[in-house]
């Protein structure tokens, strides 16, 4: 598998930049539902090295914040510019109406992931970012984001088995199941339903049914599959999407450190 059909699979990581405290608390909540994986950046210099890194990318810029246009101007044309960031597609963010900006960013400097005016309907800016997200194959193949976690996610899991529980830690989590494994192996059956899971995800608890889907090796290492049963309301479901980007959050900004 080549890079270019691996990111299409996998989707691409969406990069806001300078975000306003409006798009941070409203829109990207709703696109994290949404299963689009999506970063806050408040600094341009650990943007061009996360798009370093992530070239396959996109990134929103908020033209009314922090900067002044000309060099958000200029901080695009690097971007465009650079052999290096060519799959790079960027849109942006206004919040307010002016035709000779919206111009010049679409008919001059041809951004790929269109003009977005935040209005004061939410919902209406939020289908907009969907549609052009979308469009861009964002989420690639890929219908939920999969976070394998290290064990510095304190995530575990815990459940009854005939009157004793085991205990366990997760090792991957989406809204459609997890992994997990267990320093003595509580040896489940596969289809096994567990009605009572208890997660930790962090400071977090996650009531949940599940049932077995399989187990396999890893190292020496015996790894159960469980997946969310249908009774798993929405609740819990944006919670654990939360859970997921609020991870994938920290983990960049440590990477970009």
């Amino acid at each position: 598998m080549d890079e270019n059909t691996k990111t299409i699979s996998l989707g691409k990581k969406v990069f806001f930049l300078h975000p306003s405290v409006f798009t941070q608390n409203h829109l990207v909540p709703e696109l994290t539902q949404e299963e689009f994986e999506i970063y806050l950046i408040k600094e341009e210099g650990k943007l061009l090295k996360a798009l370093e890194k992530y070239p396959d990318s996109i990134v929103f810029a908020s033209i009314n914040e922090v900067m002044k246009e000309g060099a958000w101007e200029e901080l695009i044309k690097r971007i465009q510019k650079s052999p290096a960031l060519t799959k790079v597609d960027v849109g942006i963010i206004a919040s307010s109406i002016d035709e000779s900006l919206k111009t010049k960013y679409l008919e001059q400097l041809k951004v790929h992931c269109g003009y977005t005016i935040i209005k004061p309907d939410a919902d209406q800016t939020i289908k907009q970012l969907i549609t052009i997200l979308n469009s861009a194959e964002a989420k690639g193949r890929r219908k939920y984001i999969r976070m394998v976690l290290g064990d510095e996610a304190n995530a575990t899991v815990n459940f009854s088995i005939n009157g004793n529980f085991a205990n366990g830690i997760i090792k991957d989590i989406s809204v459609v199941g997890f992994s997990c494994s267990f320093s003595e192996d509580p040896e489940l059956t596969k289809n096994g339903l567990f009605p009572d899971i208890q997660l930790k995800l962090q400071s977090q608890l996650i009531k949940a049914e599940g049932i077995v889907f399989g187990s396999r090796m890893d190292g020496g290492e015996k790894v159960y599959v469980i997946l969310f049963s249908q009774r798993v309301n929405s609740e819990t479901r944006q919670k654990i999407r939360k859970f997921i980007q609020s991870n994938m959050q920290s983990r960049m900004e440590h990477e970009l450190k």
